[in-house]
């Protein structure tokens, strides 16, 4: 017996949109068409029925080091994740130095294990010791934590390009996905330096620190190291022009390159920033947010396919915390303030607004952009990132005209405050479903705190994304 039926929703699928019923039978989709029958029945009249987005780039409860401690636990960012149309989430299991990858792996799954949402892992490789690479990176992929996260900048976290090299040929032996942050760390430190020495201590700086220059080199350099490698990378959130220049050349010749950018550099630019450091220091992530003229050219490259996905980075500290934002007091200089923001519960209501609301995409290219290509390149699909026969229940229902003004403090997540505090949208997932279950209605989470479930991933074939 069917046990619900999502009765008369505009429904998008891979293959077109059309208005029809959706039929979810053990948590998972069991049919699609018209005049279907269940034990239960939602009426999706005036709705979009699209699949529970994926998020592949969510920092939870992740130690920062000494500039802050994350403010969110699994159990509150995935439940903040629900509430805006998220139902899987990529998160990063950080290596400490010295720690075996299958302890941390281990320590993330039991952190994780309150989750609302179903969790998959990316583990973050910092320290790649020769038995750390040997041995212990292909028993973790092999067992399901089937991609690895590096970085080209950040003392005690970025890798030198010999290193990148071994990475990346333990990857092309194991099948496992690369995902780096690509900045120059040299330039990085030369620009502090300046800046710190001319007395700059203000958030802008910190956009000046890192201009798109360091990223576009970086991103350059890394295409390099796949090629010569042989390997794929996915490079994370492109911010500007340069930037994403150097993919959309590399796949001219042939190179398979992945990559996202994020919904901030999407609707913000680096002019938030400018304003005293206790009002403004929500914004400081990195890469920083870039000119009206990166943000314009990161849509294009967007619309036009050289972008892949849109992600959340979700990366949440409070203002008010001793480990939080401003852990120094109200004048915290810019290189000391916590990187990151939350992202979760508004990656989606702002780009479904930005985009589908405002005529830039359409619904089947928001899905993908959101949902199927995530799952695709991360080895969820065809179980996540789809509304198909034989997929996961993760449905998001979508009021298309309803209006939601943002506040921090409806959103769930512990961080308090939303970058987009007062910014009014155009479309809301009023209801949210993960594996048939009901996790979120009308912007309020629903869902059982550990209901999620974990996602190890077997082998897969790299995708080709459109």
């Amino acid at each position: 017996m069917t046990d619900l039926v999502i009765r008369n929703g505009t429904v998008v699928r891979e293959d077109g949109v059309d208005r029809m019923d959706v039929a979810v039978t053990g948590g998972r989709i069991s049919a699609i068409g018209r005049g279907l029958s269940g034990a239960r029945t939602i009426d999706a009249d005036g709705l979009i029925v699209l699949p529970g987005g994926v998020d592949n780039h969510c920092h939870i409860e992740q130690p920062v080091s000494k500039n802050g401690a994350s403010a969110d636990t699994f159990a509150t960012a995935t439940a903040s994740a629900a509430v805006g149309g998220t139902t899987s989430i990529v998160c990063f299991a950080r290596q400490a130095e010295g720690e075996t990858l299958a302890r941390t792996v281990e320590a993330y799954r039991e952190k994780a294990s309150r989750s609302v949402v179903d969790h998959a892992f990316h583990v973050m490789i910092i320290d790649p010791r020769p038995e750390v690479l040997a041995d212990e990176l292909p028993a973790v992929v092999a067992d399901g934590a089937r991609s690895i996260k590096i970085f080209t900048a950040y003392d005690g976290q970025m890798l030198p390009d010999p290193q990148i090299l071994d990475v990346l040929a333990v990857a092309k032996r194991t099948g496992a996905m690369v995902a780096v942050h690509a900045e120059n760390h040299a330039a990085i430190k030369f620009r502090l330096a300046e800046l710190l020495a001319a007395g700059r201590t203000d958030a802008f700086a910190h956009a000046e620190s890192r201009p798109g220059i360091v990223e576009a080199e970086a991103v350059r350099r890394m295409i390099t190291l796949s090629e010569t490698a042989g390997h794929p990378v996915h490079l994370f959130h492109v911010t500007c022009d340069l930037a994403a220049e150097e993919i959309r050349r590399a796949r001219a010749r042939g190179v398979r390159v992945y990559s996202e950018t994020c919904t901030h550099y999407l609707a913000l630019t680096e002019d938030v920033l400018k304003g005293p450091m206790a009002e403004v220091a929500g914004f400081v992530c990195s890469p920083p947010m870039r000119p009206e003229a990166d943000r314009r050219a990161v849509w294009r490259h967007l619309i036009e396919g050289t972008l892949d996905m849109v992600s959340s980075d979700h990366s949440s500290f409070r203002m008010d915390d001793p480990m939080g934002k401003l852990k120094t007091g109200p004048d915290t200089p810019f290189d000391k303030v916590a990187n990151g923001m939350p992202g979760l519960a508004t990656r989606l209501p702002v780009l479904f607004d930005m985009a589908v609301s405002a005529g830039r995409i359409g619904l089947e290219r928001f899905a993908r952009l959101t949902a199927t290509n995530p799952a695709k390149l991360y080895g969820l699909y065809p179980r996540k990132g789809a509304v198909a026969v034989g997929a996961d229940a993760d449905l998001a229902l979508w009021d298309p005209t309803k209006t939601v003004t943002l506040r921090g403090a409806d959103l769930v997540s512990r961080a308090g405050y939303t970058p987009y505090e007062g910014r009014t949208v155009t479309g809301w997932p009023v209801l949210v479903l993960s594996r048939g279950d009901v996790v979120a209605r009308d912007g309020r989470p629903e869902g059982a705190e550990g209901r999620g479930e974990y996602l190890p991933r077997g082998a897969y074939a790299w995708p080709e994304l459109h």
